[in-house]
């Protein structure tokens, strides 16, 4: 693709790119942003769409035999680039990728035959997580262990293609089946009627069964809590069992995306060589 060289702030093709460290493009919009040279690889690498590439004067050369000739590639000034993004451009690259519609449970989960014993999956649900960086950690988690699809509340969740959790998950959403649910409540009502999904609520509470002690089930969706509150009552109800981490020296609680990460691990299918 040929270099397009950027000038000017007020450019209307780098709009897209204006401001990202005070304003993210709208949730429900059609674009997001990848940041850093990893990121913008695994976007090029992916089967997103990619609306543009924006790089420093100083990384032109290195891109520009990369981007695919349907791209715009904008080549921009390191100081004229800063002020563009609101933050320090060092690592010089950015990119504009489309966004997906949502899945649903439906087209991310195949409906059960009777005549076929049902396929082993393993799920992570998240009715709350307000914060990205765990957001992002838990992506990353769940795309590591092998997990068939993560599922958030669009109410109570921040944007899984926001800039800080894309950058905190290394890009490992663009390949996680991730399902922005408007009714979560709905939706893992139907995982346990419809697909057999054994529900297990990971809690902080002594009385529930150790994860060292716990079995997995052939269908299993662990639902994890927020950092400040955990899993509420309404969430817990609709579990099959609870599940906690034995903890010890006096330890109350553990950031819910290590949490995460210990959980899955456990509950992780074994079976590595297909994924």
């Amino acid at each position: 693709m040929p270099r397009i060289p950027i000038d000017s702030l007020d450019d209307p093709r780098v709009r897209m790119y204006r401001d990202l460290k005070t304003s993210n493009l709208l949730r429900d919009g059609k674009l997001f942003i990848a940041e850093g040279t990893k990121l913008v690889e695994r976007l090029l690498s992916s089967d997103f769409r990619v609306e543009s590439i924006l790089v420093a004067e100083r990384r032109a050369d290195e891109w520009a035999g990369q981007v695919p000739d349907d791209v715009p590639l904008y080549v921009i000034p390191q100081q004229v680039g800063e002020q563009l993004t609101g933050f320090n451009f060092h690592v010089g690259v950015l990119a504009c990728g489309h966004r997906k519609p949502t899945r649903s449970l439906d087209e991310a989960l195949p409906p059960l035959n009777p005549q076929v014993a049902p396929a082993p999956v393993t799920l992570a649900l998240c009715p709350n997580c307000d914060n990205p960086e765990n957001l992002g950690a838990i992506i990353r988690i769940s795309a590591a262990f092998g997990i068939d699809a993560l599922l958030l509340s669009r109410d109570g969740c921040c944007d899984p293609f926001s800039r800080r959790v894309l950058r905190v998950s290394m890009g490992t959403a663009l390949r996680l089946p991730i399902i922005e649910s408007s009714d979560l409540e709905r939706d893992v009502k139907r995982l346990r009627d419809e697909w057999q999904v054994e529900l297990i609520a990971t809690v902080l509470d002594e009385s529930a069964e150790s994860l060292s002690l716990s079995a997995r089930g052939n269908r299993v969706g662990l639902l994890f809590g927020n950092e400040a509150d955990g899993l509420d009552a309404r969430w817990r109800s609709l579990c099959h069992r609870e599940v906690t981490i034995p903890m010890h020296g006096g330890t109350d609680s553990l950031n819910v995306a290590i949490a995460a990460g210990i959980f899955l691990h456990h509950f992780a299918k074994s079976d590595t060589s297909a994924r």
